[in-house]
């Protein structure tokens, strides 16, 4: 009985829901037809869109070109491009100390040394990855899922892990000192810690990219391999002149995706390196925006947007060369 009834004040409760958005739903079949249903659906997620994504948007742009102290926008003075001019000024661009801002630019080539190992690293475990568990091996299912597994953490628990793993007092210098080693300071020097980054990261997001590749090897035909045997071409050969041409897509979206996320690298270093330290050893470009937008005074908020919309040029420049070769590779099919 009691079942019954509350399953009676479940139904009651759903139908109370869901009786004014079906009202809703008529109202606006009458006026505006089918045409109009869509925009209906959709509306929840543009607002989403509008209030945290195109607004701050817009907002770090008109910032990026005004000054002073105020943190309220119509009231801090237009600068034009002089924020710009701060960050791009420059007597040798190959050394970060002569740079009005030496912060940013050594934030910037931190950045790029990050984005060429870590493309790299990623991509050739990814690769290897994907063509190991494209094959029939035992237990194929349960390795994909622990491959996969470090992509669902937060960036802060996966920095958090690895400290704990790293620092003086951590599991790594524990296994070392009881087989008699000394503890090494993995994260206090700048060759290590620099290494350690590129390598969470690679950890961390391996999964992801691995998915990818072996979904690109999944859709090539079994037949192309069995006509190469026959022929006599070996495993090798195999690979260079057929499962690389045919997984160029694939790896070109992998590249794209890897450096876009590279040069946006913040989370897990800032938790495993304590703010990027030893030093500024990985200090990166959002690191340099975050601290110089919220740990200063309103005055260099200018200066922190307009370091925000010249990486928002290069994100898009990369994102606009991803569809372009996407497009020319599919042409080429």
């Amino acid at each position: 009985m009691a079942r019954h009834f509350a399953s009676r004040s479940a139904f009651s409760l759903v139908d109370m829901l869901v009786t004014p958005v079906e009202k809703a739903v008529n109202v606006l079949q009458k006026l505006g037809g089918r045409k109009i249903m869509p925009w209906f659906f959709i509306a929840p997620n543009m607002l989403l869109f509008a209030v945290f994504v195109f607004i701050p948007i817009l907002l770090a742009v008109c910032y990026a070109f005004t000054g002073g102290t105020n943190i309220l926008l119509w009231e801090r003075p237009y600068v034009g491009v002089a924020n710009f001019t701060t960050l791009l000024s420059c007597d040798n661009y190959a050394q970060p100390a002569s740079c009005e801002q030496d912060l940013f630019w050594t934030g910037v080539y931190n950045t790029v040394s990050f984005t060429f190992f870590n493309v790299t690293c990623t991509l050739g475990v990814a690769l290897v990855t994907a063509l190991i568990l494209n094959r029939k091996i035992i237990a194929r299912g349960f390795f994909r899922a622990m491959f996969f597994y470090p992509v669902l953490l937060s960036p802060v628990v996966v920095g958090l892990i690895w400290q704990w793993f790293l620092n003086r007092n951590g599991l790594l210098n524990l296994v070392l000192s009881s087989l008699g080693g000394q503890p090494i300071t993995f994260l206090l020097d700048p060759t290590f810690s620099r290494f350690w980054v590129v390598f969470v990261s690679v950890w961390f997001h391996v999964g992801f990219y691995t998915l990818i590749l072996l979904a690109g090897l999944q859709g090539i035909p079994r037949d192309i391999y069995e006509a190469a045997a026959v022929d006599g071409t070996s495993r090798w050969r195999g690979f260079y002149r057929l499962t690389l041409p045919l997984l160029a897509p694939n790896i070109l979206v992998v590249v794209i995706l890897l450096t876009i996320n590279s040069v946006q690298i913040f989370d897990e270093a800032w938790v495993l390196t304590n703010g990027g330290g030893p030093g500024t050893a990985n200090s990166f470009i959002v690191q340099y925006i975050y601290q110089t937008a919220f740990a200063s005074n309103a005055s260099l908020y200018g200066l922190a947007s307009a370091a925000s919309v010249l990486m928002g040029v290069v994100l898009m420049i990369l994102t606009a060369l991803q569809f372009l070769l996407t497009r020319r590779l599919e042409g080429k099919k």
